[in-house]
């Protein structure tokens, strides 16, 4: 770990600038980068590699991985905008690479799960804010002024278009595209992309699954499976019964049929 410093005290280590402030108590590894007038708390461990931009705030709770780059105004880990939080101890804890641009704010956790996620190789553009309680997989993208209440889980590769807002304990399925300037109150299942007034699933992400090297195979099985869901005509019952009763399931198929099983708020169909 590398030494740590508050103003006005002599440090050996030239990567954090003199006007930063870092609490003794902070665990740091003698790699990271620590820019002008940034702040960060006791109890805070930040890995190899990250750089921690000017003005940034790392509250206490807060658990870094490596190579993480925060950008200039960004806040993570202050307490959550829960009115029954009463200070308890809680984390944030974001993955290897994640990105999180300018002014974004990632609060930590409450009892309810005692920590907030955010996965390897995010980007959290500017203005985001990612709620206490959120699960965020990997290679999640937020785009600027992305908005995710409490409780929010979104799945591996999602994508959440500019100015959208995710009602809280809302579950976004891995492989998602959600468009911009959009509002998303229930649940919408892998794979799909969603838009309109209102929201709904206009068709399934065959680009982002191409990108990401499914085979031709794969999905084939996610084009039937959202034939049968979204434009049989069936209600969803009778929908997933058929996509279950139908030919020999696919790992697609029984992430949909999963997902569907455990959706509390509904999905959006």
């Amino acid at each position: 770990m590398s030494m740590v410093r508050e103003t006005g005290h002599t440090s050996t280590d030239t990567h954090i600038h003199p006007t930063a402030v870092v609490d003794p108590a902070a665990e740091l590894d003698n790699s990271v980068v620590v820019e002008p007038y940034a702040i960060i708390d006791a109890d805070v461990r930040i890995g190899a590699g990250s750089v921690i931009g000017a003005h940034a705030r790392i509250a206490s709770g807060a658990r870094l991985g490596r190579d993480v780059r925060v950008y200039d105004g960004a806040a993570l880990a202050n307490p959550p905008q829960d009115l029954k939080f009463g200070g308890e101890r809680t984390e944030l804890i974001v993955g290897d690479r994640t990105v999180i641009r300018e002014c974004a704010t990632l609060n930590r956790g409450t009892t309810a799960s005692g920590r907030t996620v955010v996965g390897a190789d995010c980007l959290i553009m500017a203005y985001a804010h990612v709620a206490h309680d959120n699960e965020l997989g990997h290679h999640v993208i937020l785009a600027n002024a992305v908005q995710l209440g409490g409780h929010v889980h979104l799945g591996d590769w999602a994508i959440i278009g500019g100015g959208t807002v995710v009602h809280q304990f809302c579950k976004v399925g891995a492989h998602v595209m959600v468009g911009g300037g959009f509002r998303v109150t229930q649940d919408v299942v892998p794979y799909a992309v969603v838009g309109g007034y209102p929201l709904k699933t206009l068709s399934f992400n065959r680009i982002g699954l191409e990108r990401r090297q499914f085979t031709p195979e794969q999905i084939k099985s996610v084009e039937r499976a959202f034939r049968i869901l979204f434009r049989s005509g069936l209600n969803l019952s009778q929908a997933v019964e058929k996509l279950r009763d139908g030919e020999p399931g696919t790992p697609e198929t029984q992430l949909l049929l999963d997902f569907i099983a455990h959706s509390e708020r509904g999905i959006i169909r």
